[in-house]
């Protein structure tokens, strides 16, 4: 859609068009573990989720397998921040029934959002939206407050704890060292070197000047 088009779509106009590279919203809200300024959390990495609704079997199972890989997070300096347009009251409900019919602590804040507000300046409800479930959506923050990643599924499939994991692992590889990833890398593995800017370069690189994995396998 071009520029022209998009000025005269109102959906343009009524959503929040969050990319890759811009600063993350700020808010202050109630969570789970106490009011919270977002952009106090700079300086740490931040895993942002959004959940359509508490009390779901798909949330559910997420936010169990997130708490179980809290601590591989927090050793990443990742934060991890749960939000929907769900009330406090319902949230404190829903983490208590985790607690007592599955023996997991939920041990990460969940924002409540009832007004809608972080769901529509992060692009999850546009201004018209008739209902209030958010997409599945994820946000990685870096500790500038910058967004390096974006992913949304729908309601009815549940997200990869293990992929949020590596993302947010090669995301910091990137940032530490300047270098790319390829698919599926783990920490260990090789990665990619930035790709040749001359002739000269490209020359001395080799026929596999366009993916060089000579990088080896520092972590």
């Amino acid at each position: 859609m071009s520029d022209s088009n998009l000025d005269s779509c109102p959906l343009y106009h009524s959503r929040a068009i969050l990319q890759i590279g811009d600063s993350a919203p700020d808010f202050m809200a109630r969570t789970t573990h106490g009011d919270l300024t977002f952009s106090a959390l700079q300086g740490h990495w931040v895993l942002l989720f959004a959940h359509p609704a508490d009390f779901t079997p798909v949330c559910t199972s997420e936010f169990i397998a997130l708490a179980r890989a809290e601590p591989q997070f927090r050793a990443l300096n990742c934060a991890l921040v749960g939000v929907s347009v769900d009330s406090l009251p319902s949230h404190l409900a829903w983490v208590e029934a985790i607690r007592t019919q599955f023996g997991v602590t939920i041990p990460f804040p969940i924002v409540e959002d009832p007004s809608m507000s972080i769901a529509r300046a992060y692009g999850m409800l546009d201004m018209t939206a008739q209902s209030s479930v958010t997409v599945r959506a994820v946000y990685v923050i870096d500790p500038d407050g910058i967004v390096q990643a974006i992913s949304w599924y729908p309601p009815t499939v549940g997200r990869s704890v293990q992929e949020l994991l590596r993302l947010v692992q090669a995301l910091q590889r990137v940032a530490q060292d300047g270098v790319m990833t390829p698919e599926g890398w783990q920490v260990g593995q090789p990665v990619i070197a930035p790709i040749q800017q001359t002739q000269q370069a490209v020359a001395a690189a080799g026929p596999a000047w366009f993916m060089d994995l000579s990088q080896g396998s520092k972590a």
